[in-house]
């Protein structure tokens, strides 16, 4: 069950992650701790975004097509 004390171990889970690097995000938590989570002011950092299917498929498309530059010059 989702609790105060829960929501504490994830903000600081998120902050080691964003310290070595790595992107910590929940998707579609259950209603209790999305209330939690709004209530803390922690929704924005820690809930990813909800997309539509079509985004998702658009974005992937364009990373498809993108054309990379010459190598780096060592």
């Amino acid at each position: 069950m989702a609790d105060l004390r829960f929501v504490d171990r994830l903000a600081r889970l998120h902050l080691q992650a964003r310290r070595r690097g790595v992107r910590l995000m929940l998707v579609d938590p259950p209603g209790r701790l999305r209330e939690l989570l709004d209530l803390v002011g922690l929704t924005d950092v820690l809930v990813e975004p909800r997309r539509q299917a079509e985004e998702r498929e658009e974005r992937l498309r364009v990373e498809e097509e993108r054309e990379l530059g010459d190598p780096p010059v060592h």
